[in-house]
């Protein structure tokens, strides 16, 4: 199986009717992740660095990792089976001696992006899975070209798993 990744970006945020639509890709193809409300909202705050009142849970699961000396490094999301997709977190952590170990977890692809737009880490899509899903580059213009933002109503949009 090809290795190779692509490095993706999130592109926009949008509330569905039941939670919201992360667009993510590159210059040549974008794809859409569907999440639940509470991580959509989360995105969105990290992607505008908007305070919150209290930490949330990816604040906790970033405080934790700074505290135990670790910092997310990338993400990549990995596979796509059953209208699923499936991601990787990779954490780079260094002890007391500045000896570095890297872990890679299974994860939620809706928290690994978080998680990696606070903390300012790659996005990468594996190749084969970017090559299998469908191009949403056009209705994503068409939604800007609507006037359509982080909180506008996205309800026309098709629902997926995630």
């Amino acid at each position: 199986m090809d290795k190779s990744v692509v490095e993706i970006e999130v592109k926009a945020v949008l509330p569905t009717s039941g939670g919201c639509a992360v667009f993510l890709g590159d210059d040549l193809k974008v794809f859409v992740i569907y999440v639940d409300q509470a991580v959509g909202a989360a995105i969105t705050m990290f992607m505008h660095h908007t305070p919150k009142p209290r930490p949330q849970t990816h604040d906790l699961f970033a405080d934790v990792l700074t505290a135990l000396g670790a910092h997310v490094q990338r993400v990549v999301i990995n596979d796509f089976s059953e209208s699923v997709y499936y991601a990787r977190l990779i954490i780079e952590a260094s002890n007391e001696l500045d000896q570095k170990k890297i872990v890679e977890i299974d994860a939620r692809p809706s928290d690994s992006i978080a998680l990696a737009i606070q903390q300012k880490a790659p996005i990468f899509i594996a190749a084969h899975v970017l090559d299998g899903v469908e191009d949403m580059s056009d209705v994503l213009e068409k939604m800007e070209e609507r006037g359509f933002q982080v909180g506008d109503e996205g309800d026309d949009l098709p629902e997926d798993g995630e």
